[in-house]
């Protein structure tokens, strides 16, 4: 992926009336760019969608940015104001954390392919100590957010850092420093939010913690795969689609799914009340797209297949399938099926005899 790619990342818009009236605007469902670059500098960068032009994030409490870390290039410790998961598209990065009363901090490698959940008001460090651009796409649940839709970051450190909110005759005394030590504690910071490191400088490297791998990050590899981690309240589904590969109509009754292609193409459809057909897209990698509450959506990779990862608002979502081993139509009694349908008996079995896991995944990525 290069660069340039990261300012044209699309986002596909839904609206949903729940009493049962849609909005007709085409445009609502229209692939977007990205317009928002937060911060650009020597270490990287860092992009997202702003819900300010993009309504739908800040209804459905969602939001989506891209973090671009150049070789050496380091995010300060900082805490946001928002639950996220981030997946890993490209390079691998250090990630030191820092729990409520942590004596110590835990620090993990992340590499491409892998995803990371990163809890409400974690404190974390993110540094690519590789000789390539490393780029992660993050996801998030914004409900508790300062700004609907939008994530706050609060950096420990550096020109934003929150020690300059504060007088040095506050910091002199909270730290027990005298006041050049406390305007030395301060003002010496001059790097803001992303920065690049000397090569000489040692960034600490994981200890230990490989048993502890999976309380943040594991590694996907199956081919589709509904995984909750309650220390983040969130879901994440991951799917690898073949060539010409449906996944089933589902939908989901108490949470939004924010989905990312990381691979390849397909299409997309939306159904909502009254017969309404929400959504009929295009969607390619490095595009958004977003299901509402109780919205039906079918996803179909074309020829080259089709991957994406989609970020469920749930750590316990509840899923309605309409197709496949588990549907509600297999459910049904005989009679109640036919009279629904309006179709014979014949058809009926027909129907549910046909009606299986229609989704054909891709061989699980082997690792070189």
């Amino acid at each position: 992926m290069c660069i340039p790619q990261l300012l044209f990342f699309s986002f596909i818009l839904c609206a949903y009336v729940g009493n049962g009236e849609t909005d007709m605007d085409t445009n609502a469902y229209s692939p977007r760019v990205a317009d928002a670059t937060v911060f650009e500098g020597d270490g990287g960068s860092y992009h997202s969608w702003s819900s300010s032009n993009f309504p739908l994030l800040g209804e459905s409490k969602v939001g989506a940015g891209i973090l671009l870390l150049h070789p050496h290039g380091f995010a300060l410790p900082h805490y946001a104001d928002s639950k996220k998961i981030g997946y890993v598209l490209q390079g691998s990065c250090r990630v030191g954390t820092v729990s409520p009363s942590a004596s110590i901090e835990k620090v993990v490698v992340i590499k491409e392919g892998d995803v990371i959940p990163v809890p409400i008001g974690l404190v974390s460090w993110w540094f690519n100590a590789g000789d390539f651009d490393t780029i992660i796409v993050f996801i998030r649940e914004a409900s508790m957010s300062q700004i609907s839709g939008e994530i706050t970051y609060f950096f420990l450190t550096g020109t934003l850092g929150v020690l300059r909110g504060f007088s040095t005759e506050f910091i002199s005394k909270a730290y027990n420093l005298n006041q050049n030590e406390a305007n030395t504690l301060v003002m010496n910071q001059t790097g803001g939010v992303i920065v690049k490191l000397s090569k000489g400088i040692q960034i600490p490297q994981p200890q230990n913690y490989a048993e502890n791998y999976d309380e943040f990050a594991s590694t996907l590899t199956t081919a589709v795969e509904f995984t909750s981690i309650e220390q983040v309240g969130l879901s994440f589904k991951h799917v690898k689609l073949g060539g010409n590969a449906v996944f089933q109509p589902v939908y989901v009754t108490d949470s939004v799914q924010v989905a990312y292609v990381i691979k390849g193409s397909g299409r997309v459809q939306f159904a909502g009340a009254n017969g309404e057909k929400l959504l009929d897209a295009t969607v390619k990698a490095g595009e958004l797209f977003v299901v509402p509450r109780f919205v039906v959506a079918i996803e179909i990779a074309d020829a080259q297949g089709m991957e994406y990862l989609s970020v469920v608002t749930s750590s316990k979502p509840v899923i309605w399938e309409l197709s496949g081993k588990t549907s509600i139509w297999k459910a049904f009694s005989p009679a109640i099926l036919q009279v629904s349908l309006s179709v014979s008996p014949e058809f009926a079995h027909i129907f549910l005899a046909k009606m299986t896991n229609n989704m054909v995944p891709m061989p699980p990525k082997i690792e070189s």
